[in-house]
């Protein structure tokens, strides 16, 4: 346990200071920051057992987690980023458990050879375990929920992928913090039946929290705020009108406010400009970029992709890129370019999505293609 708990302290305290003084200091990394201060402060205590047990009756600490890990990933995706006093009830269970746990400081509550027996804190170890258990699972749940709907709506918002927009990383961060919290509670329930104590449960946790402090030490301190980042930040309820055009009656955009002669005049601009000026050759292409310069605003152009192309952002930039790439694969300008080479020239920005993207429109991959042309010249 204690080399466990020594590299946990000093990889947890480094990472939150790395995030502390990254700049720009934004929102969420504040949160991730004091996040990993607090890891680094319960691996303290459970090093100074000893004294720690004389201080206090149980952790406490844990019941921050849950909370943290969403609100970071609610503040990473919120376009107008706020700490306001409701965020503040997230962290009521821990408070309630902070003063508990100096109320009962002289009791031995928390022991795992009889947590279950009858006395009279059984009910404070019933409520503390439930709760805690609650704690995990809840905000396990709710920050992969965000993620999930994070990766559906930025189809409509961006024309490539990176980690820094998909949050891959962030999703196997959210599982692998509610898996090991699980087996941690597993091999607790284990303990109290059996009652064997040979191996302290707390060891799944402080391995886990040792990982995911690495893992934010890298991914964490590179990530920016996306919207923000890559300029897409609501003026004027924006985000308030789409968001009420795809809920309610399930019917969508349907209190847009757009009139039909309104789209089609847009679509016809949106066209004539991805035809003559060819902005999908950006490979960090954005709806905001076609928003400032079509002067649409961002929700009308989403609604007329998905309403008269039955198309959402992503897959209307990456048909262009395609286009682009079968056009220099038959000009003999290009004939010396590699594959990888055509797609970052038309905008792509990684090899795996231009396969991918490719093989979808044409049903052949880049390389079968130009075979396909070689041998099979276009009359």
């Amino acid at each position: 346990m204690e080399p466990v708990l020594y590299i946990g302290i000093v990889q947890s305290f480094f990472a939150g200071l790395m995030i502390a003084t990254k700049k720009p200091q934004q929102l969420h990394d504040r949160i991730m920051a004091g996040w990993l201060f607090l890891i680094s402060l319960e691996m303290i205590f459970a090093l100074s057992k000893e004294y720690y047990q004389q201080l206090l009756a149980f952790t406490f600490i844990p019941f921050t987690y849950g909370p943290l890990m969403y609100l970071y990933t609610k503040f990473l995706f919120s376009e107008k980023p706020h700490f306001g006093w409701k965020n503040w009830l997230h962290f009521i269970p821990f408070v309630v458990f902070f003063v508990l746990t100096f109320v009962y400081r002289q009791e031995k509550v928390i022991a795992l050879d009889h947590y279950f027996e009858h006395d009279k804190l059984l009910w404070l170890r019933i409520t503390y375990g439930i709760s805690f258990f609650v704690s995990i699972t809840v905000y396990s749940v709710l920050t992969f929920d965000l993620i999930r709907k994070h990766q559906r709506k930025i189809r409509d918002l961006y024309s490539f992928t990176s980690e820094k927009i998909t949050l891959n990383w962030l999703k196997v961060v959210s599982i692998s913090f509610s898996v090991t919290y699980l087996a941690m509670f597993i091999a607790g329930a284990f303990n109290m039946i059996s009652g064997d104590t040979s191996t302290n449960p707390l060891l799944f946790s402080y391995i886990g929290l040792t990982l995911f402090a690495f893992a934010f030490s890298i991914y964490g301190y590179k990530q920016q705020e996306i919207y923000k980042h890559y300029g897409i930040i609501e003026k004027g309820g924006e985000n308030e009108k789409e968001q009420k055009g795809i809920s309610g009656s399930g019917v969508k955009y349907q209190r847009s406010g757009l009139k039909e002669t309104e789209a089609r005049k847009y679509l016809k601009q949106l066209l004539k400009l991805m035809e003559e000026e060819k902005p999908y050759l950006n490979g960090e292409l954005s709806i905001q970029d076609l928003t400032v310069r079509l002067n649409i605003p961002r929700h009308y152009l989403t609604q007329i992709l998905n309403e008269k192309l039955k198309k959402n952002f992503y897959t209307f930039v990456n048909e262009y890129r395609v286009k682009e790439v079968i056009r220099m694969m038959n000009d003999s300008q290009y004939k010396n370019y590699t594959l990888l080479a055509l797609a970052l020239e038309a905008g792509f920005n990684s090899k795996s999505s231009f396969n991918n993207i490719f093989k979808n429109y044409t049903g052949y991959t880049p390389s079968e293609y130009r075979e396909k042309k070689v041998l099979l010249p276009e009359s």
